[in-house]
């Protein structure tokens, strides 16, 4: 074939082998029944969601719980990582911070060991007090951590041992020659991929899904549902143009439309919202030519992978957060975390759109080059919509006004919206008129006409009082509906349907 699309998730279990590890049991396999926990003391291995959804399964019914893992807890309300702890399992931090019935450690896995006493209870102990030692002859020829010191952490034993360690993608079922790498550091439980969701070494082999999430790993949702349904639908289009000559799905607009499309898009958009700092809408300026939720790490490649042309410039719509307002250690309800003013937009935290304005396309070399945790390389231009509390970025004065500005100023042209009376003046006194009135009111589009209408612009002295009668003369009573109709469509006013947004008066 000449695509293989990969969508086999991570489902091998991450095993840590130490001294004991077969009395461990797997969360894969364990039950999920709490009465099975009943007054049991549980030893939990891991740190995050599927460790502490485990405990938060059995928490009312053990006697109590401790978790151990290498790293410490990272609160995704924190980091803005869904992969992170989530608040719904985090009850066993109450209990260990307020009860003092649970706890927390943490430890390197591999240094650990367990060991099995007569009664079928296990205890914990250093790697290191088994060298040289026969773990067969029993526990009571074993040194434990609390025969030196009393006071160690996990001297009680332990009826059962849970591990929840993650998962990692299954590499064994291809073969070498296909060039599936593992990523590097903390992805390498995934496949190497570009941005496109391609294979670094094979082409024509696209792994999706949860598997391809090395793309934005800790970065944003592409591991997940709510984030991989958008970028399998990229990879979809990407495809489509690839093998079927079909380009990227597009809608061209007049340039008068431009300030509404981005608002538009901006409070309705899905992809973008989850697939924040990844997914982007491209705007292509000729009139402008729009293209919704690219993955962003292949701009340079636009031309090529979606069969579109940038010739004159574009923007770049993408959703981000504050640069230092993410991590693990960040307190992100301090006092004065957000902004309101829209001057202050550039220092805003939560998550809020902005645009950036090239020229030309950006080369490859200029990705490869772009600041450390920048989507995208140094444009020409760039401007924050300020953040807002109902993430609505629909006011006037805050939201609509300063983008519509901005645009103007990168294009060099007027992008308001007239009354026709406005359009009808500036025919006389201006050698060149605003895009909204040569698009709009001198190719006389405007609204159908209509007998309301045509008493409205009577009463505000903008057409005669013509009665009927006048055009109806003494035809037949039958013509007095075609009559009605002529007279309307000739004295139709040439205004624009966006006429209630923004005129110059109102400036």
């Amino acid at each position: 074939c000449s695509s293989l699309l990969v969508a086999t998730g991570t489902w091998v279990p991450n095993v840590v082998n130490f001294p004991g590890s077969e009395y461990v049991e797997g969360y894969e396999t364990v039950s999920i029944n709490p009465e099975d926990f009943a007054g049991q003391t549980v030893l939990i291995l891991g740190r995050g969601n599927s460790a502490f959804e485990t405990a938060e399964n059995i928490l009312g019914v053990t006697n109590f719980i401790h978790m151990v893992s290498r790293s410490r807890v990272r609160l995704s309300w924190a980091t803005h990582y869904v992969g992170d702890l989530r608040a719904i399992n985090n009850g066993l931090l109450d209990t260990y911070q307020l009860k003092s019935l649970d706890g927390l450690l943490e430890g390197d896995l591999e240094d650990l060991a367990i060991v099995k006493d007569k009664k079928g209870k296990l205890h914990i102990t250093l790697r290191f007090y088994l060298e040289n030692r026969n773990t067969s002859a029993g526990i009571d020829s074993i040194t434990l951590p609390q025969d030196e010191l009393d006071n160690f952490a996990t001297r009680a034993p332990y009826d059962r041992v849970i591990r929840c360690l993650g998962w990692k993608f299954d590499f064994s079922i291809y073969n070498r020659s296909l060039g599936l790498m593992t990523g590097k550091g903390n992805k390498k439980k995934y496949p190497q991929i570009k941005p496109s969701y391609e294979s670094k070494g094979t082409r024509g082999l696209f792994v999706i899904g949860t598997a391809s999430h090395s793309v934005d790993f800790r970065k944003s949702a592409g591991g997940f549902i709510h984030g991989f349904r958008y970028t399998t639908r990229a990879v979809h289009r990407l495809l489509e143009n690839r093998h079927h000559g079909v380009p990227w799905p597009s809608t061209v607009y007049p340039i008068t439309q431009l300030t509404n499309s981005i608002i538009k898009r901006v409070n309705e958009a899905s992809g973008l919202y989850q697939m924040f700092g990844i997914l982007a809408d491209i705007i292509l300026l000729r009139e402008f030519e729009y293209l919704e939720e690219y993955p962003v790490g292949v701009l340079a490649e636009l031309e090529g992978q979606t069969g579109r042309k940038a010739p004159n410039g574009l923007f770049v719509v993408i959703m981000e957060y504050g640069r230092n307002f993410s991590g693990a250690d960040k307190d992100v309800f301090y006092y004065n975390r957000a902004v309101g003013e829209a001057q202050h937009a550039w220092q805003s935290n939560f998550l809020h759109p902005v645009i950036y304005y090239y020229k030309r396309l950006p080369t490859e070399h200029e990705m490869r080059l772009r600041p450390p945790d920048w989507p995208l390389p140094r444009p020409d231009a760039v401007h924050h919509i300020v953040e807002d509390f109902l993430t609505d970025w629909t006011a006037p004065n805050a939201h609509i006004l300063p983008l519509r500005r901005f645009l103007e100023n990168c294009l060099s042209t007027d992008l308001r919206n007239f009354f026709a009376e406005s359009c009808f003046l500036f025919a006389f006194t201006r050698q060149k008129l605003p895009p909204f009135c040569r698009q709009g009111y001198m190719r006389m589009q405007g609204l159908v006409g209509s007998e309301r209408l045509r008493h409205h612009a009577v009463e505000a002295g903008l057409l005669e009082d013509y009665t009927l009668t006048d055009f109806l003369g003494d035809g037949p009573p039958d013509s007095h509906e075609g009559s009605q109709d002529h007279l309307l469509r000739d004295n139709a006013i040439p205004v624009h349907p966006l006429q209630h947004l923004v005129t110059a008066k109102d400036e």
